[in-house]
């Protein structure tokens, strides 16, 4: 019998074997109960892997007792056999093998599948040998009643595994052991052909190589079934009965063998019996061997009830004649009959029967099963013949060769369905096909347009042979969906029509034609068909500035204009933009950190489409002296284009005072009463200017003795009793401005 690890956990099942392992004496563990197994080790993170035990356990013959809580497993260094750790395993799952066919079900077979697992730490300083390194589980003893091995319920088993150093060259070498699966949980029948597909995986990739080995018996036996700890390699094998050998492990006609490459197992027993074998998977990266595993199990051989196998007679296309293997060839012509007619029977009473095909020297389009693929002969009700059709695709082009399929019926026989396969020979010429056909209404090409235009044209698709057909847009250089194009499209018939619309975009670039991928796809016979039209479309964009006049004065340089105006007045300032090119003109006028209408200002622009005017006037008052900030007033002219150029002027506002008399003051007077220059008096001060208010004026002696002080404006100082002399005022204004001279009294 051959099993294989499910991971699914019948707790109560479990639970119920675990109060029975309570009831049995110590010496009942030795009874026979193994079945087979393997060691896997996988790995998980950094240093960090999972080591693990599955094994297969007889639950109908083996002893409860037999059944392991946790089983020990060593780790040697290969070179020296030195034992490195010993990992205590725990059972983690207990589950039943199912049976591939459960409608072949025999109470003489039933296997259980223990799992025992543990986190190891393999770290790179210790598991760096270039040997590498292998772990070993011993336990003892085999099923009594296996019949091609000597003394079977005294032999052992180790499970067994290799695996190279974690560590190569200063770097890390992950690597994970295949796992060999899937389950199998069958029984093969005496004189039948068994068959099984016995292949593994590798989570690394590598390359695996499948052969068969002598089971290992290792150094436990029934004295001390569990030891407490594995023995390091040689471990014993052993013994097969005279006749049998490692390429000879079952009786058959052919023996068991498995394919080095495929994992397939195949064997014809001529014996029935229970019958162990061994196989190991070794494991390669870049030609060389890094690791195997090596897994025991049993296969029992049962007297079957006899099945004859199904019959399949393959019709010839209009033709009655059966379809002769080895000398007919059928030759597929275009537009002509694809198909052939199935005729399927079975002998047996009450037989299900199913149809398949097997490719055997072509891949792509396959012939389809246009009728029944299964059904029952030979039970009330039923016929006993089954009719169905096969028909190969019109597309399918075998470009002159003899293609092969294998057209199979099988039943539903235990312990493996038998079957009748017919090798159909073929070539076939596929039906002509056209590529699909495009048409639009984009005339005349180049279309032409210019930014901000909506380009527009319909698409309709065709196919001669009404092929699905699938259309798309693309650009020559560019994306189509980057520029924002788009392509909306429906199904008519069988017709595809679909819409190109794009609203052309300011350009940014100097590229001005783009050229519009339209792309028909029909997929026959999975052989693509393309046709291309392109729309080109050019872009017509050659942006002219436009220019701002004004009649203010002209600048200097780089600087801003500067316009001077005491109170009172008002100052206005008509500007004018054109455009050549007609686009929309805007005008504006901001002022620089300070608003317009607070310092007397204001700005009217009518803007238009190639041309834009604008009104400035502006009312010098207190009020804009007291802003304290420069008055710079930016006129601003802007055009919607692609590629705008604008154009701007500055200009500075100042008030100023209405007085443009130099202040001289008199430096001189003669207080001698003769009615002539008598007093000391300003009467040109500058005047009073907004905030700008005379505020006082003192006069000081040669020592800075003040002499003299007034508020008044429009003092008059007769120097008093001041003795002939040089003196010195200081004026001040409100806003802090002084003036200051010096004045002689000449008595």
């Amino acid at each position: 019998m051959l099993t294989l690890l499910r991971f699914p956990v019948a707790h109560n099942r479990l639970h119920f074997l675990l109060l029975l392992v309570c009831g049995f004496f110590a010496r009942q563990a030795a009874a026979t109960h193994i079945v087979g197994g393997e060691l896997d080790l996988q790995y998980q993170t950094g240093s960090t892997y999972r080591i693990t035990l599955n094994l297969y356990f007889d639950a109908l013959n083996g002893n409860p007792g037999a059944l392991d809580q946790d089983l020990t497993v060593s780790i040697f260094e290969k070179a020296t056999n030195r034992r490195l750790q010993n990992v205590v395993l725990l059972l983690s799952t207990n589950t039943f093998v199912a049976y591939t066919n459960p409608a072949c079900t025999q109470l003489s077979l039933s296997t259980r599948s223990l799992v025992y697992s543990r986190v190891v730490e393999l770290p790179a300083n210790i598991y760096n040998s270039a040997g590498g390194y292998y772990a070993a589980v011993e336990r003892c003893c085999r099923n009594n009643g296996i019949n091609n091995i000597v003394l079977p319920g005294n032999a052992g088993q180790t499970f067994y595994l290799e695996f190279p150093a974690v560590v190569r060259n200063g770097q890390p070498f992950v690597n994970s052991t295949p796992r060999i699966f899937p389950p199998l949980s069958d029984y093969a029948c005496r004189g039948d052909l068994f068959y099984y597909n016995f292949s593994g995986q590798d989570a690394d990739k590598d390359s695996l190589v499948y052969e068969l080995v002598t089971p290992f018996n290792g150094s436990s036996n029934p004295a001390e079934p569990k030891p407490a700890v594995a023995a390091p390699a040689p471990y014993s094998l052993v013994n097969w009965n005279a006749g049998l050998g490692t390429q000879n492990q079952i009786p058959g006609n052919p023996t068991l063998s498995i394919g080095r490459f495929t994992g397939r197992l195949e064997v014809q027993p001529t014996q029935i019996g229970l019958f162990v074998f061994g196989i190991k998977c070794s494991e390669y990266r870049k030609g060389e061997k890094i690791g195997e595993v090596r897994r025991d199990f049993q296969l029992k051989v049962l007297n079957c009830p006899s099945n004859t196998p199904p019959e399949m007679v393959v019709l010839l296309p209009n033709n009655p004649r059966a379809y002769q293997p080895g000398r007919d060839t059928l030759r597929l012509q275009p537009n002509a009959d694809r198909c052939v007619r199935l005729r399927f029977t079975d002998p047996n009473p009450n037989s299900r029967l199913s149809l398949s095909l097997n490719p055997v020297n072509f891949a792509g389009p396959i012939p389809t099963f246009t009728s029944i693929t299964q059904g029952t002969v030979r039970t009330p009700g039923s016929p006993d013949t089954l009719v169905s059709q096969l028909c190969f695709p019109a597309c399918l082009d075998s470009k002159g060769k003899v293609f092969f399929v294998d057209v199979i019926v099988a039943d539903d026989g235990c312990a493996l369905p038998k079957r009748d396969t017919v090798r159909v020979a073929f070539t076939s010429v596929p039906v002509p096909n056209g590529a699909p056909r495009i048409t639009t209404t984009a005339s005349p090409l180049p279309l032409r347009a210019s930014p901000g235009d909506l380009v527009t044209f319909d698409i309709a698709v065709t196919d001669p042979e009404n092929d699905p057909i699938t259309l798309t847009l693309a650009g020559r250089g560019f994306q189509a969906t980057a520029v924002g194009a788009q392509l909306t499209q429906g199904l008519s018939g069988n017709q595809v029509q679909g819409r190109f619309s794009w609203r052309v975009p300011c350009p940014t670039s100097t590229q001005r034609l783009f050229e519009f991928e339209l792309n028909a796809t029909g997929s026959p016979c999975a052989e693509r068909q393309k046709t291309t039209v392109v729309i080109p479309v050019q872009v017509e964009y050659n942006n002219r500035p436009p220019t701002l006049t004004s009649n203010l004065p002209a600048a200097l340089n780089a600087e801003p204009i500067v316009i001077r105006r005491g109170l009172g007045g008002i100052f206005e300032a008509r500007l004018e933009g054109l455009d050549a090119d007609l686009d929309q003109l805007t005008l504006t006028a901001a002022g620089n950190n300070f608003d317009l209408a607070a310092a007397g200002m204001s700005f009217v622009p009518t803007n238009g489409p190639g041309r834009a005017t604008g009104l400035f006037r502006w009312e010098p008052n207190c009020d804009q002296v007291a802003l304290a900030t420069p008055l710079e007033v930016t006129f601003q002219l802007r055009e919607a284009t692609c590629s705008p150029v604008g154009q701007q002027r500055t200009v500075r506002f100042e008030v100023v005072s209405a007085d443009t008399l130099t202040f001289l003051p008199p430096n001189i007077f003669t207080p001698n009463a003769d009615g002539t220059n008598d007093y000391f008096e300003l009467r040109d001060l500058p005047p009073n200017f907004c905030n700008a208010e005379f505020a006082d004026i003192r006069i000081y002696n040669r020592w800075g003795k003040q002499v003299y002080a007034s508020t008044n404006r429009d003092f008059r100082w007769d120097g008093g009793a001041m003795p002939a002399g040089v003196y010195y005022y200081l004026i001040e204004y409100t806003d802090k401005r002084r003036y200051k001279g010096n004045v002689t009294i000449a008595r």
